[in-house]
Order: structure tokens, then C-alpha cells, then sequence
């Protein structure tokens, strides 16, 4: 009797299980809308809608003509780049690191997987706070590590406490993964906290990976502390990740890196020797411009960022069944929506916040990430990183949308 056998899985379980990144997938949607001549305004890619500072652009046209530029160089970096990101690091959040404990990378992302794929053996597990970036889980699991979701609400500013972490780890918790200023929610942890986590990540011997690229963009007296500045003890066990991308608007150039013990970024460029070799010499020029350089381009982004902050949280406020925080980091509103999901709203009722999110792109054509991206649902993720008018016009065309929900 013949047996029948099943045809080989033709993408790996490893892979087929990446899910699409919420953010991208909203932002390409909302240009493919806007493409076919539907008048959308998107706030779900976190962007900067400034140009990159002249200076940077001419540098790079610059190593565009230099031969140095057309041949491979070192897999952990220009030299001459990570001499300059120990010393922006060194100035801009006081962590003293040498160019040995740097590792260039092609965008953060590419920082945020190498850092857990150097850290984690199968099964390890790792304290993630939610909301989280998406990336995060992703890089996790693709690493073979085990994200273990911290919930943190808006009571608490979505950031965990000492006691929620410890809660949380078991004798598989091998690191905690920071983000301050927070994406999605704008959250900037205090002094005192991050001391306490800093402490505590010490005293269990966990690492701490911490994501502060968004160092420059705080508001309201917030200040972005730096996990291993705060806690200097914890530096043989902690990566600090960071890039271009937010603090020079250059999401575009893909220029990240990881900081962090010797023997660990080692360990990272020899998986990045083999898996793309060197970052794109042009962009990683174009960076030492940026990194050397003044920070006279994010101020101004700053200032603008925060005038649409506090409009954003305004109008936000102002449409009935949503609560919004004010953010102290970032350029992210993360509102609630909770009271208007089972409502009916043209014909339908929504139960989830991507469900409403549907509804608002194809009603009001307005695209939003929802919370269910971040690990918590019953929210909407909104940049504020868009011109003045495009901000205001969303979220009113928005709200007179919502205002229907009965």
C-alpha cells in the first residue's frame, strides 16, 4: 500500500514565523493609498519629516568621489567613526566607552538582532516591558531567547517597577531589555528608576540591553539617563544601542550601532563579518559628519517636535472615549481607546483597536498603528513627527469620525 507523504515546508519555522513589522506595513500602506490619489495621512512611521542637516548630505556627495570609499572596510567600522561615536557617547550621556567597544551597524535594527543574537543561547529569556517596539519580540525569538512580556500600564507611565521585574524573572531571565525615551508611548524613566533597575539588574546578574536612541528628544525637564552612567557597575553587562536615524534625521542612511564589553562586540562583528560585512562606507561618512558635528539640527527638531507634542495631546483629548498621556520623549502619542471599542461606527462595531485602526484609514483615511503591535491592545500608537497641518488635519479628521461611535 503506497503512504503519502507530506512536501517539505518551503519556508523555515524560524523565519516563516517573523511577523511584518506593524509599523512599516501601516506606513506602506498609507503611501500606497496615498499613491492611488486618496488624500491619507499617515502617523504611523516613526520619521523625522526634516532633512538631513547640509552638512551631512555634502560629506557623503564628498565620499561618493573618494576611492577609500569604494572598497571594503573593517566589519566593526570606520576607524575614524567609532573614535567619534565614543566621544558623542562620552559627551552626550557621560558613558566613557573606547572605539574597541563599538560596533557599526547597518540602521538600529540591525544593532537591536546582533546584540540578542550574541547574548542568547535557546531558551534564555528576556524581560520585555510592554509597549514595546515590535522589533523587540522579533529579534528576541529569531535569536532563540524567550520574550517575557512585563505589562505596564498608564498609571504608571507605562514603565515597570523594581518589584514588577522581579516578579517576573525566573532562573531562565537572562536579560532586560530598556527603552527610554520609550517607543511607542514617549515614557522617559526618572533617575530614581533607572538607578533601581540599574541596581537591580546588578544584584540578579541580569544583562540590560537599553535602546537610547532617542536620547535627544525629551520635553518638559525630562532627562534620558543612560542605565550604565546611573548604575556604572552594571557597564560589563550591559549594550547600549543607538543611531543616526532620530537625533539627525537620517532614518534613511541606515547607520546604527551597538556599545558595550569588549568580548561581547567582538563577538557581534564576527557575526557581522559574515552576514553583511561593513556598513556602506558613504553612510557611515556622512555619520562621522553627523556624530562630530553640533547638535543644532535636533534642537530645531526638537522645539517643532514639541509644539506638535502638546497640539497632538490637545486634540487627542478633545475627542470623546480617548485618553491620552502627555509624552515627555520621542515624537509618540500613545492614546487609549479602550471606551470606544463595541461601539457601532458606520455600520460596524469595532471589538479591537485594529479593527477600529481599519475603520479610521478607510473612513477618515487616517493611518494609525494599533496597540495590539506594541503588546497592548486597546491603543493607538500616533508620530508626531509631520508637518504642523498634516497633524492637525488627521487627528480632527479623525475625531469627527470617532464622535460617531455610539
Amino acid at each position: 500500500m503506497a503512504t503519502t507523504t507530506s512536501a517539505p515546508a518551503r519556508i523555515s519555522a524560524r523565519i516563516g514565523g517573523i511577523a511584518e513589522s506593524a509599523t512599516l506595513a501601516v506606513d506602506a500602506k498609507a503611501k500606497a493609498l496615498k499613491a492611488a490619489g486618496r488624500p491619507v495621512i499617515g502617523f504611523g512611521a516613526g520619521e523625522p519629516d526634516f532633512p538631513t542637516p547640509p552638512a551631512v548630505v555634502a560629506a557623503a556627495q564628498a565620499a561618493c568621489a573618494d576611492p577609500r570609499n569604494h572598497r571594503y572596510t573593517p566589519a566593526a567600522g570606520l576607524p575614524e567613526l567609532r573614535e567619534a561615536i565614543a566621544a558623542k557617547t562620552l559627551r552626550d550621556s557621560g558613558f566613557a566607552i573606547s572605539p574597541t567597544q563599538v560596533l557599526v551597524t547597518n540602521g538600529g535594527k540591525q544593532a537591536v538582532y546582533e546584540a540578542f543574537a550574541t547574548l542568547l543561547d535557546p531558551g534564555d529569556e528576556v524581560l520585555l516591558p510592554a509597549p514595546y517596539w515590535t522589533t523587540y519580540p522579533e529579534a528576541i525569538t529569531l535569536a532563540g531567547g524567550v520574550p517575557v512580556v512585563v505589562p505596564c500600564g498608564p498609571e504608571a507611565d507605562f514603565l515597570p517597577s523594581v518589584e514588577q521585574l522581579d516578579a517576573a524573572r525566573t532562573p531562565r531571565t537572562k536579560v532586560l531589555l530598556w527603552c527610554s525615551p520609550s517607543n511607542p508611548t514617549g515614557a522617559v524613566a526618572s533617575r530614581e528608576l533607572s538607578e533601581a533597575v540599574g541596581r537591580w539588574a546588578v544584584e540578579n546578574d541580569v544583562w540590560v540591553v537599553t535602546d537610547e536612541i532617542y536620547e535627544h528628544l525629551v520635553y518638559d525637564g525630562a532627562e534620558a539617563v543612560s542605565l550604565p552612567v546611573a548604575v556604572p557597575e552594571l557597564a560589563d553587562r550591559c549594550v547600549v544601542l543607538n543611531g543616526v536615524a532620530k537625533t539627525y534625521a537620517m532614518t534613511g542612511w541606515r547607520v546604527g550601532w551597538l556599545a558595550g564589553p569588549a568580548d561581547v562586540v567582538k563577538a557581534a562583528t564576527n557575526l557581522q563579518s559574515h552576514l553583511s560585512s561593513n556598513v556602506c562606507n558613504v553612510a557611515q561618512r556622512a555619520a562621522l559628519e553627523a556624530v562630530s558635528g553640533p547638535l543644532d539640527a535636533v534642537a530645531e527638531m526638537r522645539t517643532a517636535f514639541d509644539r506638535r507634542r502638546r497640539a497632538m495631546v490637545d486634540l487627542l483629548q478633545a475627542i470623546p472615549g480617548v485618553e491620552c498621556p502627555t509624552p515627555r520623549g520621542a515624537f509618540y502619542a500613545y492614546a487609549s481607546v479602550h471606551d470606544l471599542l463595541g461601539k457601532e461606527l458606520r455600520g460596524a462595531r469595532p471589538q479591537t483597536s485594529v479593527e477600529l485602526a481599519a475603520a479610521v484609514l478607510e473612513h477618515a483615511e487616517v493611518a494609525v498603528v494599533p496597540g495590539e503591535a506594541f503588546g497592548t491592545p486597546g491603543f493607538f500608537r500616533l508620530s508626531y513627527a509631520l508637518g504642523d497641518e498634516d497633524l492637525r488635519t488627521g487627528v480632527e479628521r479623525m475625531g469627527k469620525l470617532l464622535a460617531e461611535a455610539r
